[in-house]
């Protein structure tokens, strides 16, 4: 399908203490099978694929979404959505700008109302120097530190506790980051000797994190000292591996007491907390609020 194209908002070169995030929505969407109705944007959207399948038709081409990826949509370009899989797909929306330019009052302020379009409304994408724009290439597959990301960025989002807006902005500037790091990431994967095995191993994480994950247990799969072991670690995922089994856990008890009825010991023991009360400080320390909490915000939303 082919879309009527329109012009870019122009481009800024831009040093990275210039850019200042600002999060107009972020939110877990289902969607039952269908195209949405097409549109633009006066800001950006990270459109990420939690469950299922999806597609955008943008640039006259079809962007084929699965669950993993995330496309970005850009300021003032057409594009229509579509939830592909049978019975739904779960997506998480994130709609933002890069220099604080928009003010977003309902989500209708984010729509080009083509009736009434305000060429000076459209937001500018950032650009660094020896960088490619996140647009070129608009299709990704993000990390899971990245995904982790989007995830306590759209608890912040929704909770909305003290302060929140400094930390949205802070995860989006770490979430860009990453996006803009993929090629390198990529690279550097490619030439690493002990790179897909490292790979393997998180996506063994990532399936069972109630497993006794250790430094020093990884270290040995990898047949790598503790020490090289924690420092290529670092370098590709981006945090220590303490901090990534962690966020790994917690991603699983959040997944568990919104899509569940588990009750809070059994959601701590199948996340990797069998104390229930070390579970209960851990999970309110990281998420400033209870896991019972939780599950009820979530389930008001």
């Amino acid at each position: 399908m082919s879309l009527p194209q329109t012009d870019y908002p122009v481009k800024r070169i831009a040093s990275y203490r210039e850019w200042s995030p600002t999060v107009h929505y972020a939110q877990f969407q289902t969607l039952p099978p269908g195209k949405l109705p097409r549109r633009r944007l006066y800001d950006f959207e990270l459109l990420y694929v939690c469950e299922g399948e999806a597609a955008t038709y943008m640039h006259d081409k079809r962007y084929t979404l699965k669950a993993g990826q995330l496309i970005m949509l850009p300021s003032g370009v057409y594009h229509q959505n579509e939830a592909v899989s049978h019975p739904k797909t779960r997506f998480i929306g994130i709609h933002f700008d890069f220099f604080n330019e928009l003010t977003i009052q309902t989500e209708a302020d984010m729509v080009v109302n083509e009736e009434h379009v305000q060429p000076h409304k459209f937001a500018a994408e950032a650009c660094a120097e020896g960088m490619t724009p996140l647009s070129t290439n608009p299709v990704y597959t993000p990390s899971s530190a990245a995904v982790q990301l989007m995830e306590q960025l759209v608890h912040e989002f929704t909770t909305r506790p003290p302060g929140y807006e400094l930390i949205c902005k802070a995860l989006m500037l770490q979430l860009l980051t990453y996006l803009l790091r993929s090629p390198y990431l990529i690279s550097f994967r490619h030439v690493s000797v002990h790179g897909d095995n490292l790979r393997e191993l998180m996506k063994r994480i990532e399936a069972a994190p109630s497993e006794p994950w250790t430094n020093s247990g990884i270290a040995k799969q990898l047949n790598l000292s503790v020490d090289h072991m924690a420092k290529l670690f670092k370098q590709m995922v981006g945090m220590p591996p303490n901090e990534y089994i962690q966020s790994i856990r917690l991603s699983e008890a959040r997944k568990l007491l919104r899509e569940t009825d588990c009750s809070i010991e059994v959601v701590g023991i199948r996340s990797g907390y069998p104390d229930i009360h070390y579970f209960s400080r851990t999970f309110r320390k990281h998420e400033g609020i209870s896991p019972r909490e939780y599950r009820k915000l979530s389930r008001m939303l």
